[in-house]
């Protein structure tokens, strides 16, 4: 059972397996990674456009006559 001023044992974030580096060392090398890491690009989704943006829409279609021709229009497809 821990006390009050004991805290459990966490896991290290480095660990140095070969050598002896100083301080120096250990804080140029922490600064590197934690440099690298923030650099990391991020994957963004990119949004979803809704149609209304569509620069496709913009360019029409020439109108159709006859029966049902207001319908289409009005509509893409």
């Amino acid at each position: 059972m821990t006390g009050p001023e004991e805290t459990p044992q966490e896991k290290p974030l480095l660990k140095v397996v070969k050598g002896t580096p100083d301080d120096h060392q250990l804080a140029a090398l922490t600064a590197v990674i934690a440099g690298l890491a923030s650099a990391a690009p991020v994957e963004e989704k990119p949004e979803a456009r809704s149609e209304w943006a569509n620069h496709a829409r913009r360019v029409r279609r020439p109108l159709q006559h006859g029966p049902g021709a207001w319908r289409a229009s009005g509509f893409p497809g």
